[in-house]
């Protein structure tokens, strides 16, 4: 049994609602439509503007000798990641409506930027941990990442090395801020992060409206 508190924070959420979910298992098995993937990806590349932003604040309160960690992946956000939304939008076709601004993509949004509005490092921590932890969790475990190139890629933005590494660092933070937080912070960063988590599902669960 890990005594690490984010697996506490974990054991406390419908983790699996996320991780196990029919999108994720259908990107993994290559069998997700072509329509639904597009406007997912709609979806999270506008989340992910959002979260850019939100890393920006993370490394704003973060202490001095955690600010390259994330200075380092804010640039995979901004290049890597940018780059494959670029062209995996291309080759998909343009799903109907605006999955950009669907209400579950704009509460999703409105919660990261909550989260680091409202409180310090660890609030901040709380929404980053499991967003990125949700994506390499369900990640390393496609054993075949599926073509077409999109689908395949975007496994394998999440299931590195490099990736690894960055979440177990972002758990440590958090492992870390948990320790010095009063009771009432402790519960507002085990709120958000459980809120993290359900959202995670429900950002998954809209891309198959009006597919």
């Amino acid at each position: 049994m890990s005594d690490r508190p984010t697996d506490a924070l974990r054991d406390g959420t419908d983790w699996g609602a996320a991780v196990e979910h029919r999108f994720v298992e259908e990107v993994a098995a290559g069998t997700v439509a072509d329509g639904v993937f597009a406007r997912y990806l709609a979806a999270d590349r506008a989340f992910v503007e959002t979260l850019t932003g939100v890393f920006g604040r993370a490394l704003a309160q973060a202490p001095s000798d955690s600010r390259a960690p994330l200075a380092t992946f804010l640039g995979v956000l901004t290049d890597e990641e940018d780059d494959y939304f670029e062209r995996a939008t291309a080759a998909l076709p343009s799903p109907p409506g605006d999955p950009a601004g669907n209400p579950t993509t704009e509460a999703f949004r409105d919660h990261l930027l909550a989260a680091a509005d409202e409180g310090g490092y660890a609030e901040t921590l709380a929404v980053l941990v499991p967003a990125e932890w949700c994506y390499l969790d369900w990640a390393r475990g496609v054993e075949d990442p599926p073509e077409p190139f999109y689908l395949r890629e975007w496994v394998a933005l999440h299931a590195n090395e490099q990736f690894a590494g960055f979440v177990d660092w972002l758990r440590a933070e958090l492992d870390r801020e948990t320790a010095t937080l009063s009771p009432r912070r402790e519960a507002r960063v085990r709120r958000r992060f459980e809120r993290t988590v359900r959202l995670e599902a429900a950002f998954f669960d809209a891309a198959y409206e009006s597919a």
